[in-house]
């Protein structure tokens, strides 16, 4: 039996501290699932086909990933999926006490999954999607947070490619 575990997330847009996580997990698990969710509290740039597809274009040189998208409750997917870890990202203490939470709920929910917390790198401890969005709405460099494709993408998106 392979070891599953999926690290999901809106990733609108996916950065390089999204990717360092992915790359970080895929050395821990034969598979290990990306999957784009569809979170109603957020208001999302990218479609969900927009952002599979730019993880798709970052993730190509990694072989044990598949990017997957789904709506509902993540472990109601990773039971139907045969997934037993979940993979998440934390930056500072408020992702931990959030992560925290979630993961005590997931657990209630399905005692059989286990939530595995990366620690960001320092380089990239700063970084979230909106705040990227953000700062190239005001003309800001972001070059150093996000992928080429996803820096061209954003900008065709925000700024109609200038």
């Amino acid at each position: 039996m392979s070891k599953k575990a999926i690290f999901a997330g809106s990733f609108d847009p996916i950065t390089n501290g999204h990717l360092d996580i992915i790359l970080r997990a895929s050395k821990l698990f034969d598979e290990l699932y990306v999957g784009v969710l569809n979170n109603p509290n957020k208001k999302c740039l990218f479609t969900f086909d927009e952002r599979k597809d730019l993880i798709k274009n970052c993730t190509s040189s990694i072989n044990n990933i598949k990017i997957v998208s789904f709506d509902g409750l993540l472990v109601n997917y990773c039971n139907k999926n045969d997934i037993k870890f979940l993979v998440r990202g934390v930056r500072n203490g408020l992702d931990i006490d959030y992560e925290l939470q979630m993961a005590h709920m997931n657990r209630e929910l399905c005692e059989e999954i286990e939530t595995i917390i990366f620690p960001t790198k320092n380089e990239y401890s700063f970084i979230s999607s909106s705040l990227v969005k953000e700062v190239l709405m005001f003309d800001g460099e972001i070059k150093n947070l996000v992928p080429k494709i996803v820096l061209d993408r954003l900008s065709q998106k925000i700024n109609g490619g200038n």
